[in-house]
């Protein structure tokens, strides 16, 4: 067994000279910080059945050895490896697995005892107390951040050489910013090769060849309908629009507006506007029960819209609120009121939360005021949430238009929102989402 210590100006240097010195099987037994630096005493063939026999030696009371001459000797000064307390023990120590940089190695004797470098088990309060453990901890940590960025770049590099069409497609919608997870699942769709002449234009086709939308709009422009979204998303203009639109069609002798928003003051002037224009009755609606009585007696109407209150996902009232509707209208087709112009995780939370209606589809708002739609397409793609309308200003009924018809037109607008704007995402950020993925099945 070799033990030596080991002085350095950090823990990873006294970590390489270690590892030069006595490889990789070497265990640490102590480390702390002195006026020199960083010590660390290592060992290699290390016995810690030999340690433990040595140490109850030299614990155990000596028996008829007293002799009266060495009582009055001064005391032997303690071993550089006693002051160098608290150790780490044998059983817990880790190899040694720090790079091999080059440095000068500081060499100092050896204890000549084993029992002098006896380690001491390290516990939670002595690990807090040393500054070399946490030294330790800080030094690993910054390596293996090292290791982990180094390695995702090298397969962001790797993956621009071997898939340079599926490495062009997560540039691009990243350019759009679509989240890095949803550009992830359309760039695998991504041909290998393709023998256009401008590559750009793929990531336009897989965006609109997997854009969820509603085909045929028979299934939510009639019946029993709910608009449900957070404040200011556009709910009542919303269904002012989809009533215009039936009423331009068929009339408004089938039609009636319920308003279940009896929270804010004045919520339900602005739909009493819109009924008045349009001829169609405005029945309110406080509660559940008060939804249920409400929808009995319109029984025999063909559209019935159903304005619901604004609150945002975490509003308190919001659970009661979506409750409410499920009471008193558990036939209604549900439809989300998305605002277009929101940031990519506080739409993500605006779908979860009112998920538990289970909308059948959204209505995209406030296009128009939207500096970029990666966000609104990305949650729509991530929840396959499909998108019934697209309303992009506040003309009633003009700025409404079925998604179906809208759908190359909203994938080019989201590429030319992105244009004239300073490029938001440097090489770090391809490295960071997209070089942990495999570079190649």
């Amino acid at each position: 067994m070799k033990i030596k210590r080991y002085t350095a100006a950090s823990m990873r240097a006294a970590l390489a000279q270690v590892r030069a010195e006595q490889g990789p099987d070497a265990v640490i037994l102590s480390s702390r910080r002195g006026d020199e630096g960083i010590e660390v005493i290592a060992a290699v063939d290390y016995d810690e059945a030999l340690f433990t026999e040595a140490n109850r030696q030299r614990t155990q009371p000596p028996v008829n050895t007293v002799q009266p001459a060495a009582a009055s000797s001064p005391p032997a000064p303690a071993s550089a490896l006693d002051r160098a307390a608290p150790l780490v023990s044998a059983a817990a120590a880790a190899r040694v697995a720090a790079p091999n940089f080059a440095g000068p190695v500081t060499r100092t004797a050896a204890p000549t005892t084993a029992a002098a470098a006896m380690p001491v088990r390290m516990t939670p309060a002595t690990r807090g107390a040393d500054p070399g453990y946490g030294a330790m901890q800080r030094e690993l940590q910054d390596l293996r951040q090292m290791l982990e960025s180094g390695l995702a770049g090298m397969t962001w590099n790797d993956k621009r050489l071997r898939e340079p069409l599926q490495a062009r497609v997560l540039e691009e919608l990243s350019a759009m910013d679509i989240a890095p997870d949803v550009a992830m699942a359309l760039a695998a769709h991504a041909p290998r090769r393709t023998s256009l002449k401008n590559p750009s234009h793929i990531p336009l086709a897989l965006l609109v060849k997997h854009l969820p939308v509603v085909d045929d709009l028979a299934g939510v422009s009639g019946g029993v309908m709910a608009i449900v979204g957070p404040t200011g998303a556009g709910k009542t203009t919303t269904i002012a629009k989809l009533a215009a639109r039936w009423c331009m069609r068929h009339g408004s002798q089938d039609l009636a507006l319920v308003s279940t928003d009896g929270y804010r003051i004045g919520a339900r002037d602005q739909l009493m506007t819109y009924a008045r224009i349009l001829g169609a009755p405005l029945h309110a609606a406080n509660s559940g029960r008060d939804l249920a009585r409400v929808l009995d007696r319109l029984k025999s109407k063909k559209l019935v819209l159903i304005d619901t209150a604004g609150m945002g996902p975490r509003d308190a009232r919001l659970a009661e609120q979506l409750a409410a509707l499920q009471l008193g209208a558990a036939r209604a087709r549900v439809l989300l009121a998305l605002p277009a112009q929101g940031e990519g995780h506080a739409l993500d939370e605006i779908v979860r939360a009112f998920a538990p209606v289970t909308p059948v589809a959204c209505i995209l708002t406030k296009v128009d005021e939207a500096a970029s739609l990666g966000g609104v397409i990305s949650a729509t793609l991530r929840h396959r949430l499909k998108i019934a309308y697209v309303c992009d200003g506040q003309r009633v009924p003009e700025d409404m238009h079925a998604a179906h018809r809208r759908r190359v037109w909203l994938v080019r607008m989201a590429m030319a929102l992105r244009e004239g704007r300073p490029a938001l995402r440097d090489e770090a950020y391809y490295v960071r989402n997209f070089g942990r993925a495999p570079a190649h099945a």
